[in-house]
């Protein structure tokens, strides 16, 4: 089996097991969406967790970056790419529901633009971790 394919397996069952550990963080709400985020550098919250690739690419898959350069690299890939630098989970509260759950619903949920929800087959936030990945992966530190 590849690195890649190793990494994107890696990064398919991590993703699982990030949504279990948010999850299981706050039993009493379900935490199911998450907003991507196209900068770090915005204004923070309490309220929020706030995930970047680089912290997805270390619980997600165990890679940790050789360099400065190589985290840089990653980010400038995502950026190439038009995806989110990082993810953020509202912690108070769900913010809507999947358009196929029912109840309150979000009409621009799980686009690949907004709010995205981990179970609704939205891929994004491990897309983000990947690309980032691979985009660190092409420096030699």
């Amino acid at each position: 089996m590849s690195m890649r394919s190793r990494i994107r397996r890696g990064a398919f069952v991590g993703v699982a097991a990030a949504g279990a550990v948010v999850l299981g963080a706050a039993p009493a709400m379900a935490h199911h969406c998450y907003v991507p985020m196209y900068s770090l550098g915005g204004p923070t919250s309490a309220n929020w967790l706030v995930f970047s690739a680089e912290d997805g690419a270390a619980i997600v898959a165990g890679y940790e970056a050789g360099c400065d350069e190589a985290v840089d690299a990653g980010y400038a890939a995502l950026r190439a790419a038009g995806m989110p630098v990082g993810i953020k989970i509202f912690e108070k509260m769900t913010i809507g529901h999947p358009k196929e759950s029912g109840g309150s619903q979000n009409p621009n949920g799980a686009n690949g633009v907004g709010l995205e929800y981990f179970g609704a087959g939205s891929t994004l936030a491990d897309d983000m971790v990947m690309t980032w990945i691979e985009g660190a992966e092409s420096v030699d530190c």
